[in-house]
């Protein structure tokens, strides 16, 4: 199974949590956004993944998420609240299942070598 979590991750900092500088943790002043408004809704959700992937401007949450994406997937979101990490493997579940040409995308750009698959596999597994 090709899979990387890490977009999960991806996702959900673009959406959720933006870094501010000298915290140890990512804000939470979006930790109440609706995220199945995001994914329900075609053209929020792919503002986001157009910017993710570098096929058109981001917003400037959607530009710190690419920012913060790194990081994020190398400490396994151990800046992440609690709220932002169940939110992401919300997303992440969401893109495996329903979105799996956009996740295959993502994983191309942010997991090329494969390094965070089997970090997230339990939550993929999950999935199914």
């Amino acid at each position: 199974m090709k899979a990387a979590p890490g977009v999960i991750v991806v996702l959900l900092v673009a959406v959720c949590s933006v870094t501010q500088a000298g915290e140890s943790k990512y804000t939470t002043k979006y930790d109440n956004v609706d995220l199945d408004e995001i994914l329900r809704n075609t053209r929020l959700y792919d503002r986001y993944i157009k910017c993710l992937t570098n096929k058109d401007d981001c917003s400037p949450d959607g530009k710190e998420l690419r920012d913060i994406l790194p990081d994020a997937l190398k400490t396994k979101c151990a800046k992440c609240s609690e709220k932002q990490k169940s939110g992401a493997e919300k997303v992440l579940k969401f893109i495996y299942e329903k979105k799996r040409t956009d996740f295959d995308e993502l994983e191309k750009i942010y997991d090329p070598k494969g390094t965070y698959r089997k970090e997230y596999e339990v939550i993929l597994k999950k999935a199914h």
